[in-house]
């Protein structure tokens, strides 16, 4: 006698509601649109806003080193110079000793000394931009004006090439001065989500490494940074949009000027940021507001680009996995 599926007991179902469901993706997709919306009027307005000195000075404007508020003269290099240069230092210092500190905490430190060590890091996050804007004019530049700089000038200053980028007078406030401030308040972020990232690694990831005798070193760069490399990018390019955004730190150190008359790093000079904090209160309206709203716009763009080249950075390091 054959049994039929629909003569067994079928056991009894709840019926799911949809209403719950529904709205809950109704509102997480409303979320979305509108953070997407926010950033497409961001690029509008500041499209619109610089549209004047688009049409005036063109593409020019990224090549010209004039910036002549009086004679109606505007030109982008020298703050986007200033930019570039003062986050690339501050990444250059930064990277490394954020590295050195997480490994130092998820690895080497004793038990009692991680957690008030780690929670020491994090308050740095939290110091406002304005008291390392102060604290590096009136303490850090004097200092590094009138020892650190002669002593680069007298080692590094030497090498053909790269002893252009430290030469000349020593001023303790400029570009170099700048990146210095801004690695050490990038610092708390980038060693705060290494340290996360790293804690993640599967324990036994790590002592089947060990069993293996890799030392310390060779895990870190064999097992936990191939297993992390996302959140590790990840933190490096938040720190790096914070050196590219940060105001007030940059404006009090950077020296606050239009000229580009050398190559040296010791040299002052202006960033995106702090030329739009030093002149948009008293800029007229007109072609000098419309070239600080281009000025903002570019900023944006170089914020896009590096957060563009990082995914292709990951979306590379994915492929080349297990070769």
């Amino acid at each position: 006698m054959k049994v039929s599926q629909s003569d067994v007991a079928q056991p009894a179902r709840r019926p799911v509601s949809q209403v719950g469901a529904k709205v809950f993706g109704g509102i997480s997709t409303t979320f979305a649109v509108l953070a997407l919306a926010l950033l497409a009027g961001i690029i509008v307005a500041l499209t619109v806003a610089s549209w004047p000195s688009i049409v005036a000075f063109g593409p020019a404007f990224l090549v010209t080193a004039e910036w002549n508020p009086p004679a109606e003269q505007f030109g982008a290099l020298i703050p986007i110079y200033g930019t570039l240069v003062s986050s690339i230092i501050a990444l250059v210092v930064a990277v490394p000793v954020s590295f050195g500190i997480a490994l130092f905490l998820t690895e080497l430190s004793p038990l009692w000394l991680r957690r008030p060590l780690g929670t020491a890091i994090e308050l740095l996050a939290a110091v406002p931009s304005i008291v390392f804007g102060m604290w590096g004019l009136l303490v850090f530049a004097p200092i590094f004006g009138e020892y650190i700089e002669p002593a680069l000038g007298a080692t590094l200053g030497k090498i053909p090439l790269l002893g252009a980028l430290f030469s000349g007078p020593s001023l303790g406030i400029g570009l170099l001065c700048a990146g210095i401030i801004l690695a050490i308040m990038i610092i708390p972020y980038i060693a705060s989500v290494m340290r996360d990232v790293f804690e993640v690694t599967p324990a036994m990831l790590k002592e089947s490494a060990y069993g293996l005798g890799c030392t310390t070193w060779e895990v870190m760069f064999r097992v936990v940074l191939p297993y992390t490399k996302n959140g590790v990018v990840g933190g490096v390019m938040l720190g790096l949009g914070r050196a590219l955004g940060e105001t007030m730190a940059v404006t009090f150190v950077i020296g606050n000027t239009n000229f580009l008359s050398t190559a040296s790093l010791f040299a002052p000079g202006n960033s995106i940021t702090s030329a739009l904090a030093n002149e948009f209160a008293e800029a007229e309206r007109g072609l000098h507001t419309s070239a600080l709203m281009e000025l903002g716009l570019i900023l944006f763009v170089i914020t896009l680009i590096v957060l563009v080249l990082s995914k292709l950075l990951l979306l590379r390091l994915s492929a080349n996995e297990g070769r």
